[in-house]
């Protein structure tokens, strides 16, 4: 592999991260292939060592992206991320670059495992830890030859400060008890009083985030909007559609412009008020003898069924399977069933095969993919499919643009459904701001904007996990694939209320149907933000003793 595929790789994992190439403290890889010239001279080039790991050492590391070619190669699922792990936390035997580092091949030429790079990069700055580990930041990323992955030691302070960590320098955020850290621990506030309507179940479906963040000034981990949006240049397209108010408002261009993102007949769009419009409609508009809904997920869909007169079964997803669907525990005669993916508020994405295998003929199967955008290629996405029977994805512009209230989605269906839908919508549904403002956001400039939001929110989210790892107390959700992640603590109720008089806001639980009041929903942050709210957590789990 020649150096520059390797540089240009590392430079792309780097610009992912968010990093410049000074950050790099080594690039790391089999033993047997430390010597490659690529890697080598690329090495030479950044001015670091090569470390080399014996591949029994790498085979002991646990990859959260497991392969199987270098699986059979070298004993690891993957050397990128293996190899990214253990020189971040230190280890490996230092060859300088352009020296040898041992003989011998260790797999065939030309294929992925003999031809992988790590980056290790180190967390700057020196403070007194208790202890130190290794985040991956970055998964394994490919070209033809090479793969590469980005980690870093993870500093962590002792308990009695705070069990957060720090990838950054502290430019980007502090933990407690850092060197010329001021303490921000935020101004206690009152609790507010919640949306607490009954509902035989004791769940009520009608509460959702905002309720946790109104009339109060507090920091909010309760609503899943990503923060600083919408970007000025959004604004300034809404704000020049204001012009034009006196005329009626015409989806016709908002409608093409959705239709080519997905590659789709305009006649298979529909423009609507929010996602949360659509769930009315499919409500109203379609006929259902036996609708389910898949939970924990997004309460507004069951809702809007109820308020239609129908009566809904549930198919409840279970902790010990990480809340993954099993397509066999939908009943066979169902038909309409509404899923959401990822999943609000389990994070969970779900592969389409498990998705489109609960399409039947004569089913609706309704997908709710509202927070798609927020996962880097919108892999497992049904947008753009026409081959599924009975197929209906929601999406939202809300999330990811933050035009919560604009309300701006659309549905994407068969032409029958999409006309049974539009003919129960009332006249212009749609303002022509959030037409506007639909149109701009399926420009190639936007759709670019919002996938380096997506990995930016993973960076984010690793982080935050990482953080979370450090307390006994939390449980999270594993695989976490969107801009929020579930926690598991006992009397969860107790420690929101005390997360409240410290200044933050987090989504209560239980008010989702196959979760209960020791769960909480967390609205992934920047690393500061995240930074003073784990060390919140740890004062609200203190308080409780």
């Amino acid at each position: 592999m020649p150096v520059d595929e390797v540089l240009a790789l590392v430079d792309a994992v780097l610009r992912e991260a968010g990093l410049p190439r000074a950050a790099v403290r080594s690039l790391a890889t089999l033993d047997a292939r430390a010597a490659e010239p690529g890697i080598a001279g690329a090495a030479a080039l950044l001015g670091v060592p090569v470390r080399g790991f014996a591949a029994e050492e790498l085979a002991a590391v646990s990859v959260p992206h497991p392969s199987a070619l270098p699986l059979a190669a070298t004993g690891t699922a993957s050397v990128a991320e293996a190899g990214a792990l253990l020189a971040a936390a230190g280890g490996g035997t230092e060859a300088r670059a352009g020296t040898g580092a041992g003989g011998g091949t260790g797999a065939r030429a030309g294929t992925a495992a003999d031809a992988t790079v790590t980056v290790a990069v180190g967390a700057g700055g020196a403070a007194p830890v208790a202890r130190a580990r290794a985040v991956l930041l970055v998964p394994k990323r490919r070209t033809r030859r090479v793969t590469c992955a980005l980690a870093a030691s993870v500093l962590v302070r002792s308990h009695e400060d705070a069990p957060a960590v720090r990838l950054l320098p502290p430019s980007h955020g502090y933990i407690a008890g850092e060197p010329g850290s001021p303490p921000t621990i935020p101004t206690p506030h009152t609790t507010a009083a919640m949306d607490m309507h009954t509902h035989t179940d004791a769940h009520d479906l009608r509460h959702h985030g905002d309720a946790e963040v109104r009339d109060e000034k507090l920091i909010d981990l309760a609503v899943n909007v990503r923060t600083d949006t919408p970007p000025d240049w959004l604004r300034r397209r809404i704000a020049d559609s204001l012009t034009g108010l006196a005329a009626y408002p015409d989806g016709r261009v908002a409608r093409a412009a959705v239709a080519e993102r997905h590659d789709l007949p305009a006649n298979r769009v529909l423009l609507t008020a929010g996602a949360a419009e659509a769930f009315v409609l499919l409500a109203r508009a379609l006929p259902a003898r036996r609708p389910v809904v898949v939970h924990p997920q997004f309460t507004e869909p069951e809702a809007a069924l109820r308020d239609a007169g129908h009566e809904v079964d549930r198919v409840l997803l279970r902790e010990e399977d990480g809340f993954r669907l099993d397509p066999a525990a939908v009943p066979e005669d169902a038909d309409l069933v509404v899923i959401g993916n990822p999943t609000n508020p389990t994070s969970v994405l779900h592969p389409a095969a498990s998705i489109t295998a609960l399409a039947r003929p004569g089913r609706t199967l309704v997908v709710d993919e509202a927070f798609m955008d927020a996962v880097p290629g919108e892999r497992e996405s049904l947008a753009g499919r026409t081959d599924v029977p009975g197929l209906v994805v929601l999406r939202s512009l809300t999330k990811t643009w933050g035009l919560a209230g604009l309300r701006i989605g659309y549905v994407l269906a068969a032409p029958g459904t999409v006309a049974k839908l539009e003919r129960a919508q009332p006249l212009w549904p749609v303002s022509t701001p959030a037409l506007v403002a639909a149109e701009a956001c399926m420009s190639r400039a936007a759709l670019a904007e919002a996938e380096h939001a997506a990995h930016r929110i993973g960076m984010e989210r690793a982080h935050l996990l990482a953080g979370l790892a450090e307390f006994d107390e939390v449980r999270t959700v594993a695989g976490a694939e969107g801009p929020f992640v579930l926690v598991r603590i006992d009397g969860a109720d107790a420690v929101r209320e005390r997360l409240r008089s410290l200044g933050f806001a987090a989504r209560r639980g239980d008010t989702f149907p196959g979760l209960d009041r020791n769960w909480l929903r967390l609205a992934v942050r920047d690393r500061a933000t995240t930074n003073r709210f784990l060390q919140a957590l740890d004062q609200a789990l203190l308080m409780g003793g």
